[in-house]
């Protein structure tokens, strides 16, 4: 690792404690005395998302946030709570112990989520997720809330 101000190489690590992030150590560069942050994150195994189609791609974490982030979208709901529910929803993936998980299983634990914080948001994201085709989807969503 490099100073990200000189490029140097030497350090003193000045604190040190536990973050949502991971480990979050305070770094003071020995050669320009100047301070950074860094994260030490424990690497996770793959996880792999089973999709309606049978196909298999990677779970990233970085899909769900854009789906999330267009469900609550003028929403007032914070960033911060909408990162706390995606931390939550991988957690309860990752706890499963599988290194497989269908792309169903996210969506029901997404939609359980998201109804709990806006209901709004959790017609928009139904909307999407079981592919509403006419008004009459909305309509047989909207009386089951």
């Amino acid at each position: 690792m490099n100073c990200p101000f000189c490029s140097g190489t030497g350090f003193k690590v000045t604190n040190k404690r536990d973050s949502p992030e991971g480990i979050r150590r305070r770094r003071e560069c020995l050669k320009c005395k100047k301070r950074f942050t860094t994260y030490e994150k424990v690497a996770e195994p793959d996880l792999y998302v089973i999709k309606k189609d049978g196909s298999r791609e990677k779970f990233e974490s970085v899909k769900l946030k854009k789906g999330l982030d267009k469900a609550f979208e003028k929403r007032p709901v914070s960033q911060d709570k909408i990162n706390q529910a995606i931390a939550e929803i991988e957690e309860q993936i990752r706890k499963k112990g599988k290194n497989e998980i269908s792309s169903r299983v996210i969506g029901e634990m997404v939609m359980k989520k998201i109804k709990k914080m806006d209901k709004i948001a959790y017609v928009r994201f139904a909307s999407v997720y079981r592919e509403f085709k006419d008004i009459d989807d909305f309509k047989e969503e909207l009386k089951e809330l």
